[in-house]
């Protein structure tokens, strides 16, 4: 790892002697490097001034990438990935490999997602529309002193677009394969003297590709629609206050399963050939499943999903120090129905329905003094989740079972993030942040259906930890910037509410990442080169594991890996060659395995115990310098090229992204790597109001495979794909 690290120094310190040569380059190459104002730490900074591993996407540059949900920023951002756990609406998000594959609504992401700073504790809410956004950051990372708790893998910050003071409106329209189209507007301006306003809209529908192979019927059609209004107040000549609500419903259908061998169902009558096609899936609602869900008999795999969001940001210049106060609430309703076994029969449904509320509100003071930049906060979050789920598995005794809680937290964070000139080119960064939290988990267990509920039992676990960052940052020269670092990150426990009998909390993970990088602007600012790379000492990492209850049995749980360790880097070049053409490039490679940790082997320990128990014995092997599971790399990039002829502004661009394959110890369950490619073209007369645009996506059809699973055995695999080629038209009016 020493070697690594000193190899990974050795190289942007080559980087870094590259400005000096550029001077060479001609002075009249008028096309450069556009520069990035972000608030990735709280405050506006030039995005290559900042020294954290850091990638920006322009608003206007999602629909071109094909960025329409959150999960799909993992084709844009080096060393990410996103899924939806089978097939579910609630993302997974892991950075740099930290991260958990999660289905189940009660427990933090290792990611914080941000929307205009307010976190999205839950990852289940950040699957709505994406509408109207300026930007998206994504920071790689411990993020802990400014994001704090459960942002050991990074954070992704939203930022979506203000109001304007001059009186703007716009919409874009789309239509493509399978009947898909979405249509996004807003209006914007100036409502009275100091007060700015701006609403925005979006629906989607349409777009089933899949169908049922016994009837025909088509899946996947998306159901969502939002609205945003946002306010800007001039209260006074130092105080602003920014006011935003949204409100959202996606009622989209779910993601089908293919059969990936022949399947029996369990009673013998049928017998499925493996799907030779992608697009083939099944399901059928029972009419146990359809009374507790509140769904027709004939309904298809979906949800019914809505959320309101409310916040209030206020900034204040006291003079000696800038206030910035940001209060939110949030809530949201989870119903969804997943047919898992992808068949007309009930041998692998779920039900999931959840009540979310969350109230937060951060404090922050900072100023800057001199050579310092100081900023000390308060942060306090009361979150609510209520719900469970309901499943009905393979076996002769197909009971609706049911798993219902009530999960509360609390937690309190005090924090400070200063950076120090300590000469004119290094600089001090430290930062430290104390978090609290208190976490409980009420329960009556798992049940059968109409079976008397038992004892309410709650469990309890808290967090009193310290994370933080300390790090320099020289300017070897004035477009070329070196930074170390090195950062603690904590996520909290939580509980596994897949049975009830297996709710006693895991622990916290803790994550100690050490850091080296450069961010360069070079020859005349037409190439910029980022690189970094990091190591990572993993404790007490959570993980999808096994326990055994002497009473039950072999239960699904949420368990602690003693030790891991992770290391890799990145790298993210954009060149403009010459007036019109931009090249972007971005590579990511990490590995990583357990160095210490005894795993239960659930085959063993079933032949060592008796049939029906109970289970004294258990077997252990010894998983230390077994792989981590995820792809251990991925390349991806972009070619735009912007001219204008005969009148008319032209631009095409192609975006692309490779992905290795998801390491997994069983083979049938490793997830293949994968080439996707997307297209955009688009025209519009010089100087006018409108633009119209092709594009296609996934443009050589590539199959490609979201997760899999064995719910009902090794002999019966599934797998979640993910949509096939795509075509359609866009046009964009602006006034």
């Amino acid at each position: 790892m020493q070697r690594l690290l000193l190899g990974g120094s050795g190289v942007v310190l080559a980087m870094a002697a590259m400005p000096a040569a550029a001077q060479s380059v001609s002075d009249a190459h008028t096309a450069t490097v556009q520069d990035i104002v972000v608030t990735a730490q709280r405050r506006e900074q030039a995005s290559q001034d900042v020294g954290v591993a850091l990638t920006v996407i322009g608003g206007k540059n999602l629909d071109e990438k094909g960025v329409s949900v959150i999960n799909d920023i993992e084709n844009v951002v080096p060393n990410m990935e996103v899924d939806s756990q089978f097939g579910s609406g609630q993302p997974s998000f892991r950075i740099r490999g930290i991260g958990t594959r999660e289905y189940s609504s009660n427990n933090a992401s290792t990611v914080g997602v941000y929307v205009d700073e307010v976190a999205h504790p839950y990852t289940i809410t950040t699957q709505g529309a994406m509408f109207d956004i300026a930007r998206m950051e994504v920071l790689r990372g411990p993020q802990g002193t400014l994001y704090g708790r459960n942002t050991t893998g990074g954070a992704v910050n939203i930022i979506t677009n203000a109001p304007t003071v001059d009186q703007r409106a716009g919409f874009s329209a789309e239509y493509g394969s399978y009947d898909r189209y979405k249509v996004e507007g807003y209006v914007s301006g100036q409502i009275a003297p100091g007060l700015l306003g701006r609403i925005a809209a979006v629906t989607e529908q349409g777009g089933a590709w899949q169908y049922s192979r016994d009837t025909s019927e088509k899946l996947g059609d998306r159901d969502k629609t939002a609205l945003r209004a946002r306010l800007t107040w001039d209260a006074s000549q130092d105080v602003t206050v920014d006011l935003a609500a949204t409100y959202a419903v996606d009622k989209s259908d779910g993601l089908g399963f293919r059969l990936r061998a022949p399947y029996t169902v369990n009673d013998g009558s049928v017998t499925y050939p493996a799907d030779t096609a992608w697009r083939i899936t099944g399901w059928q609602l029972s009419p146990e499943m359809a009374a507790v869900s509140g769904r027709a008999l004939g309904s298809k795999p979906g949800r019914d999903n809505d959320g309101f969001d409310l916040s209030a940001r206020v900034r204040a210049n006291l003079g000696w120090a800038t206030l910035n106060s940001i209060t939110a609430y949030q809530t949201f309703s989870r119903s969804e129905y997943n047919d898992w076994d992808g068949t007309r029969f009930n041998e692998s449904d779920v039900y999931f329905y959840n009540d979310l509320q969350v109230f937060s509100q951060e404090l922050r003071l900072s100023n800057e003094i001199g050579r310092l930049n100081w900023m000390v906060g308060a942060h306090y979050a009361d979150e609510s989740l209520d719900g469970g789920f309901y499943t009905q598995f393979r076996g002769a005794n197909r009971n609706l079972i049911n798993t219902p809680y009530d999960q509360s937290v609390q937690a309190v964070g005090l924090f400070t993030h200063n950076s120090f000139a300590l000469t004119d080119r290094l600089n001090l960064i430290a930062g430290l942040r104390y978090e609290y939290e208190e976490r409980s988990l009420t329960t009556s267990g798992t049940r059968r259906l109409n079976v008397p509920v038992g004892p309410e039992i709650t469990y309890d676990t808290d967090l009193s930890e310290v994370t933080g960052r300390f790090g320099l940052e020289y300017a070897l020269a004035d477009n070329a910037l070196l930074y170390a670092s090195v950062a603690r990150g904590v996520k909290s426990g939580g509980f596994t509410t897949y049975n009830g009998t297996s709710a006693t909390p895991f622990k916290p993970e803790i994550v100690i990442a050490y850091e080296t990088g450069l961010k360069s602007d070079l020859f005349n600012k037409t190439l910029r080169l980022n690189g970094a790379v990091f190591f990572y000492d993993y404790q007490d990492q959570q993980i999808q594991g096994l326990e055994y209850s002497r009473e039950s049995g072999r239960l699904g749980k949420i368990t602690n890996v003693p030790k891991s360790e992770i290391y890799g880097g990145e790298l993210e070049l954009t060149w403009t060659p010459f007036a019109g053409l931009t090249i972007s490039q971005n590579y990511g490679y990490k590995e990583g395995e357990y160095t210490e940790y005894f795993a239960i082997d659930g085959a063993a320990t079933d032949a060592a115990n008796p049939v029906n128990g109970p289970w004294d014995v258990i077997i252990t092997n010894d998983q230390s310098g077994q792989p981590l599971q995820f792809p251990k790399f991925n390349y991806g990039g972009s070619i735009a090229y912007d001219w204008s002829m005969a009148g008319f502004d032209w631009r095409a661009e192609t975006n692309y992204n490779q992905r290795d394959a998801i390491y997994n110890a069983a083979s049938a369950s490793v997830l293949p790597g994968y080439w996707l490619w997307n297209a955009n073209f688009s025209m519009g007369p010089s100087n006018a109001n409108w633009r119209v645009a092709l594009w296609g996506r996934n443009l050589f059809n590539t199959y490609y495979e979201e997760t899999r699973n064995g719910f009902n055995g090794s002999a019966r695999p599934t797998a979640s794909p993910n949509q096939g080629r795509t075509v359609g038209v866009r046009l964009t009016m602006d006034f």
